[in-house]
């Protein structure tokens, strides 16, 4: 198989669709994996028990997911992106297998947290491959896709779950990712070859700054999702949970700022156009707690309708989305990436507090025609600022600054679960009375005969899921002000020599030296390591 070129019909354009693939399928496991066990819980629980601990099967694989993603950015920086995708792809793989044999809830839950660490390994990685495969005007095609596998994956998972549940047993559930993952690791060993990269010192690995990544992530992360769950807001655990998170964060800044190589480096805070895509994406991740949690429940108790209805009124989402997305890079060319972004944000904070206005109780298509809008409106927002600020950056910094807009938007969707949970309680509360609750709400959905006055729950639930809203128009709110304030006028994007390019929209970025281009290591990399199929090593 030949040598390095990018003409079409060649071998390298044949190996990088295989690959593409490959990322392809690795997306949609990685995405089926947090939705897929949802509408199974009645079945996993009446076969293994652990009622009173079930929650951690979603708690456990997110909270795995999300404290993995920096570290695996930054040993996909240091070692390569493909051992660490199929590290990951086969640490996944086995975790999915231990499910499937799991004995008791315990297990179940300690095999998940094995499937959530392979998990962050694929999610950062395939992201980070995704920019590395493609150059920047080719880059808004590849992440469209991917954001389309992932949309439609989230979706699927509940409806794929039940029906797997339901005609093949649960176990069935975690066995399915076996042979779609085996292909998509053939396809990555197979096909993808990374560059021969130059004999340097022997890279030192920050384990103290990894475990310290793990502890101070895992408490923090756990108090949020626990928190009003498990145990009160104001109560001894919670405090102490958050106290120690807090204590453990003073120690990961202690411990990265000494550290040759750390794991989550200071520069994805010096440099503003990363810290602004982070902040930016941290209350996108929040803001996207109203629509994936609170519309179900909202077209169910308020609409009236019944579960599969109520799940598509949220799926219109996945249409406009990708679609948008992928027309995005024709507004960036002309106007950047930041001034893109700034639209589609400013768009979805119009559009979230128009939620409040539907009327009550309403029809279908209204939140639908909200959902169909804010998916554009989103879509526009995101694929920019993902594209903009990995081509910031050379090779030898994407995986970790990719990881960490990723870590952000996990922290932020937690952050909003925990948050706007918190504000539906209490507007129930205040509706209800004492007992309402989301979990109440839940056992009317389930029980309707047993609800006294069905009007009274519907206009609370309808309050709540209001409140909701307005509460993630403040999020849209602070990544407007975090562009505006924050991101500089034009990303300062690198070429494939690692030198800075006029961004596409506009002359040359006014951030300065501080940013990418302005690490000597990053620029050099982007030259040496501008496509893994550029160059075969076997």
């Amino acid at each position: 198989m030949g040598g390095a070129t990018t003409q079409a019909g060649t071998g390298t354009d044949r190996r990088r669709g295989a690959v593409v693939a490959a990322l392809m399928l690795s997306m949609a496991l990685a995405a089926l994996d947090s939705t897929i066990v949802s509408t199974a819980v009645p079945q996993i629980v009446g076969d293994l028990g652990g009622f009173s601990v079930f929650s951690w099967l979603f708690s456990g694989y997110l909270l795995a997911v999300t404290v993995t993603l920096p570290v695996y950015g930054k040993l996909s920086d240091t070692f390569g992106r493909k051992p660490v995708l199929i590290g990951g792809s086969i640490l996944f793989l086995v975790g999915s297998v231990l499910c499937a044999g799991s004995w008791n809830m315990g297990a179940l839950i300690a095999f998940r947290v094995v499937q959530g660490l392979g998990g962050g390994a694929i999610q950062g990685t395939v992201q980070t491959l995704a920019a590395d495969l493609y150059p920047l005007k080719e880059r808004p095609r590849i992440q469209a896709r991917l954001s389309t596998v992932w949309a439609t994956s989230s979706v699927a998972g509940p409806a794929l779950g039940g029906l797997l549940a339901s005609y093949a047993g649960w176990r069935w559930i975690f066995l399915v990712n076996v042979p779609i993952g085996v292909i998509a690791l053939w396809l990555v060993v197979r096909h993808l070859h990374e560059p021969v990269r130059e004999k340097g010192p022997r890279a030192r690995i920050d384990w103290a700054g990894a475990l310290a990544v793990f502890a101070c992530g895992g408490v923090l992360l756990t108090a949020l999702v626990q928190g009003g769950v498990a145990w009160d807001w104001l109560s001894v655990p919670s405090i102490a949970m958050f106290g120690t998170g807090v204590a453990l964060i003073g120690a990961v800044v202690a411990i990265e700022r000494r550290a040759a190589e750390p794991i989550i480096p200071g520069w994805v805070w010096r440099r503003r156009t990363i810290a602004a895509v982070n902040l930016a994406l941290g209350a996108l991740g929040l803001l996207m707690v109203a629509p994936t949690v609170f519309v179900p429940t909202y077209a169910q108790a308020v609409l009236g309708l019944a579960p599969m209805a109520a799940g598509f009124v949220l799926s219109v989402m996945t249409l406009s989305w990708p679609v948008s997305a992928a027309l995005s890079q024709h507004v960036y060319r002309r106007i950047g990436f930041r001034n893109t972004a700034v639209v589609g944000i400013a768009a979805a904070l119009l559009i979230l507090l128009a939620f409040p206005l539907l009327p009550y109780p309403g029809s279908a298509w209204q939140p639908a025609l909200v959902m169909l809008l804010l998916g554009a409106a989103l879509g526009l927002f995101q694929l920019p600022l993902i594209v903009g600020v990995q081509s910031t950056v050379g090779w030898a910094e994407r995986g970790t600054t990719t990881a960490s807009v990723l870590f952000c938007r996990q922290i932020g969707q937690t952050v909003g679960a925990a948050l706007f949970g918190a504000v539906a309680n209490t507007v129930l509360a205040g509706r209800l009375g004492g007992a309402g609750s989301l979990d109440s709400v839940a056992e009317a959905l389930e029980n309707p005969a047993s609800v006294a006055d069905p009007d009274r729950l519907r206009r609370a639930v309808a309050a709540a899921v209001d409140s909701v809203y307005v509460g993630a128009a403040c999020a849209a709110a602070l990544a407007l002000i975090a562009l505006l304030c924050l991101a500089p006028r034009r990303f300062p994007v690198l070429d494939q020599d690692g030198e800075k390019d006029p961004e596409p929209g506009g002359e040359r970025s006014d951030e300065g030296t501080s940013g990418a281009a302005g690490n000597s290591v990053g620029s050099q990399d982007a030259h040496r390591h501008h496509s893994p199929l550029s160059q075969r090593t076997d």
